[in-house]
């Protein structure tokens, strides 16, 4: 019974464990390392149930009483944890309340100090010690923690998960804060019987009596119910990836788009406005010097010349924030663009002079390495990727490179791929993908240094 109690929390520990290590703006995901590390040492902590009676046939007594210590501790730490997890969904705390989040440390060293230290050496019997210790760290951090954690878990449901329109992970996640509730009931107020208040009235013995189900199971089946409903709570991690890949793939389309609107401008209406203001400068020539007609054109010449100086400001509107016109700084704000950092782990290695770039070099090559960045997040199911440039045989070559999946030599080629072929050829290069599967994807482009 307590192997799988055990077991149940280390799963979760381990499990949280794994999922903390995704990137999300969610405070859940910050929060996850503290529940983590609160299932991987409740798990060992119940596990100490099994093994410490085994041993004590076999180790000596001082051996025995180091692992009851060890024991009681972990369930202390554990619970500390807990509490830590709990106000870490709640964040950020206001101004007011920021204090709270030493509270849990506080009461860890006044356990420390108190129970755990004086009650070691005032009472004689380890097994008395071990329950009195056990008791009120589960009153005092066990009970608060898991209640906290499961008012944080409320808390997140409705103030992050509520507004994305997704009800079955608001549902599954109000199932994880009961399960939480009820945990902490169970783990932190039914406690062993000791003989002081509450313990000594309600305890796991008298929940054996009433219910002739042992407290351990109790906790087993609501820590079950707890790691099933985070687990499927976390699907918002896919979620919020895919929404935010959606949101850069039409932030991209934009871009794209106005491009297109830009260059349409340029290259016809603009050419149009100067084909119209030299043919009426050839009019005005031809006309006598101070006619009503050479007035007419004149105004009609500065109203031409006002119109092209609209549309080349309607131009730069269109293209918005503009790229740098040197290449290293153009690599190093795209290592730095928050869209991709905080999903991905992006380094940087950029060993090439600042050449200078006109725009639509810089337009293009911006394109081709946020669309590859944007497959590293989309497909790749990468953890990390390298943004490299260096200067090989007298050739420019620029790369994003990924821990991924990879793909197989029979990859077919989307349009995404195709038009980052395309770019690459105006600027007067050539793309180049490696992969293998389980090997990560390379793409790399290979461009003359002039």
């Amino acid at each position: 019974m307590y192997s799988v109690y055990g077991q149940v929390f280390f799963t979760l520990g381990v499990i949280m464990a794994i999922q903390s290590m995704r990137h999300s703006r969610l405070r859940l995901a910050q929060a996850l390392p503290w529940l983590a590390l609160f299932g991987i040492l409740h798990g060992l902590h119940e596990w100490g149930d099994v093994f410490i009676p085994i041993q004590a046939t076999y180790l000596s007594d001082f051996l025995v009483k180091l692992l009851h210590i060890a024991q009681v501790f972990l369930l202390a730490l554990s619970f500390l944890c807990l509490f830590h997890f709990g106000l870490g969904t709640l964040s950020p705390l206001p101004p007011a309340w920021r204090w709270s989040f030493w509270v849990p440390t506080w009461i860890f060293v006044l356990w420390l100090l108190g129970p755990f230290y004086l009650g070691l050496a005032m009472v004689p019997e380890i097994e008395d010690w071990h329950a009195m210790a056990a008791a009120l760290a589960r009153y005092s951090l066990g009970l608060p923690g898991g209640l906290v954690a499961a008012y944080g878990l409320r808390v997140h449901a409705h103030r992050h998960i509520a507004p994305l329109d997704l009800p079955h992970i608001l549902r599954t996640l109000r199932i994880a804060g009961l399960a939480m509730a009820g945990y902490g009931i169970a783990g932190g107020f039914f406690g062993p019987l000791v003989p002081f208040f509450p313990g000594n009235v309600l305890n796991e013995t008298v929940v054996f009596q009433a219910l002739g189900v042992p407290m351990p199971v109790w906790r087993s089946l609501l820590g079950l119910i707890l790691l099933v409903a985070l687990l499927r709570s976390l699907e918002i991690f896919e979620v919020e990836i895919d929404r935010r890949v959606e949101e850069m793939e039409r932030a991209n389309i934009l871009t794209l788009e106005r491009e297109r609107i830009g260059r349409d401008l340029h290259d016809r209406i603009l050419q149009q406005l100067y084909a119209a203001g030299l043919l009426v400068e050839a009019l005005r020539e031809q006309g006598k010097p101070d006619s009503s007609t050479n007035q007419v054109l004149d105004h009609i010449l500065l109203t031409l010349n006002r119109a092209i100086e609209d549309v080349r400001l309607y131009i730069s509107t269109l293209q918005g924030v503009s790229h740098p016109d040197r290449l290293r700084s153009l690599l190093e704000e795209i290592a730095r663009d928050p869209r991709f950092r905080s999903m991905i782990d992006i380094e940087a290695r950029i060993d090439v002079p600042d050449l200078p770039l006109e725009p639509e070099q810089g337009a293009h090559l911006a394109a081709i390495l946020t669309e590859a960045l944007s497959n590293v997040i989309r497909h790749a199911r990468a953890r990390r990727a390298k943004l490299e440039a260096r200067i090989e045989d007298g050739r420019l070559r620029i790369g994003v490179c990924d821990d991924g999946i990879g793909m197989r030599p029979d990859h077919p080629i989307g349009m995404g791929l195709r038009t980052m072929q395309e770019r690459a050829r105006l600027l007067g290069g050539i793309l180049r993908i490696e992969s293998e599967p389980g090997q990560g994807t390379s793409v790399w482009i290979e461009l003359p240094t002039g």
